[in-house]
């Protein structure tokens, strides 16, 4: 009975958790876009822009785990509501800021707000939802995440019509104070909550479990090629498809848009797959095909059809790798998902500057081919880990005696 209660009330439950992504990630979004901009106002350098928007990539990324850490041992909606509070100050602190060294520590804060508001909403959703149904649910909160990355940009490209800089990164506030509200909303999950201040206990226990390994690499390996070809898709449809800006933007978009919508029909085929590994491998591997293909292509039309028509696959994986992660240990659904934030962010970070070299000596050609060939790579090794731990469970499954005469 209380099975059936937790799947009958975790619907209107999880729209708190929804809404809070979104709005986090529409702020963090249009900072993305708006920060560079306000930081050449001020006379900072390319290489330094880059450096600082690196910033809060690289925070995110060290402090998922301790963040997934705090959200086990004191609560999901604590350490939510904390994180949101950290993004709000931030977000004053540097459209205040006038000079560049305050923005590094500003962008340092919001990377602590977007690394701890992943790993608690992400976990609060797996600690309240059935395994049944996680990967639908999961399918909502990614596709409300990819929403945020739309909206936020959309919204700080339009309010440059009656706004300036300072005073745009002024208004993102409001979409972090509609994330507190949506913290306050946030359910408070089952309660089982750690009693010890050891962070690497659940981290070593996690990483005993037969898919930690295997999930781990296949998320590395999608989100390695999926940060390259974001971080260099605008500078190729520029320099190789020489599209005018109105149309590498219209071609991102679109891209947006399946991503998102794949996201509810990729939860339900997660929830009715019994191995998951298949759809993160089967996705991954098509997406890579399409990035191999994508440089052979000219115009507008035929790379935002092929990757209009190859995201889906990814978009599908990321949903599988998330229920993975999220079902590795109840209870630890903080911990699971902040491994998840880390690996998510070091990838997004380490492809670029893995790749971008050969991309800046070699072209696009073979600079995508390689990072698919890498990600594909990951995908086999990530089978073959899958295949170990799969015999390991046979051999452990004991034969009844036989027979006497046989």
């Amino acid at each position: 009975m209380r099975r059936y209660r937790r799947s009958e009330m975790a619907a209107p439950r999880t729209l708190p958790i929804y809404l809070g992504l979104g709005s986090v990630f529409a702020a963090v979004a249009a900072r993305n876009f708006l920060l560079p901009l306000r930081a050449h106002e001020l006379g900072v350098g390319r290489a330094e822009i880059g450096l600082l928007v690196a910033a809060s990539t690289l925070t995110a990324a060290v402090l998922s785990v301790p963040a997934g850490f705090l959200a086990d041992r004191f609560g999901k909606r604590r350490l939510l509501i904390v994180s949101v509070l950290a993004g709000l100050v931030s977000e004053i602190g540097v459209a205040a800021s006038t000079t560049v060294v305050p923005m590094y520590f500003w962008q340092a804060l919001v990377g602590v707000c977007a690394g701890a508001a992943q790993a608690a909403l992400f976990a609060a959703l797996a600690d309240i939802v059935p395994a049944q149904r996680l990967g639908r649910s999961m399918g909502w909160l990614t596709l409300a995440l990819q929403f945020g990355f739309l909206a936020g940009p959309a919204a700080a490209g339009l309010s440059q019509q009656f706004m300036n800089l300072e005073q745009a990164l002024f208004a993102t506030t409001a979409l972090f104070a509609i994330a507190l509200v949506m913290s306050f909303l946030t359910p408070a999950g089952l309660g089982h909550h750690l009693r010890t201040w050891d962070m690497l206990s659940p981290v070593r226990r996690l990483a005993r479990l037969p898919g930690f390994w295997a999930a781990s690499l296949g998320l590395l390996g999608a989100t390695l090629l999926w940060g390259t070809v974001q971080a260099y898709l605008p500078l190729f449809a520029k320099e190789q498809l020489q599209l005018p800006a109105t149309q590498i933007g219209y071609m991102l978009a679109i891209q947006a848009v399946f991503n998102g919508l794949a996201r509810l029909p990729g939860g339900r085929l997660v929830d009715a797959a019994a191995r998951k590994g298949r759809i993160v491998f089967v996705g991954v591997v098509s997406y890579a095909l399409a990035v191999v293909l994508l440089p052979h292509l000219s115009g507008f039309w035929a790379p935002t059809v092929l990757l209009s028509l190859a995201v889906p696959a990814l978009a599908t994986a990321y949903v599988a790798l998330s229920v993975v992660f999220g079902n590795l240990s109840p209870g630890e659904q903080g911990v699971a998902m902040g491994l998840y934030g880390t690996v998510l962010y070091l990838g997004l970070g380490a492809g670029p500057a893995l790749f971008g070299p050969i991309l800046q000596r070699s072209g696009y050609a073979a600079g995508f081919t390689f990072a698919a060939l890498v990600s594909v790579a990951c995908m086999f090794v990530m089978a073959g880990l899958r295949f170990q731990a799969a015999a390991r469970r046979a051999g452990t499954v004991r034969l009844p005696p036989a027979s006497p005469g046989t």
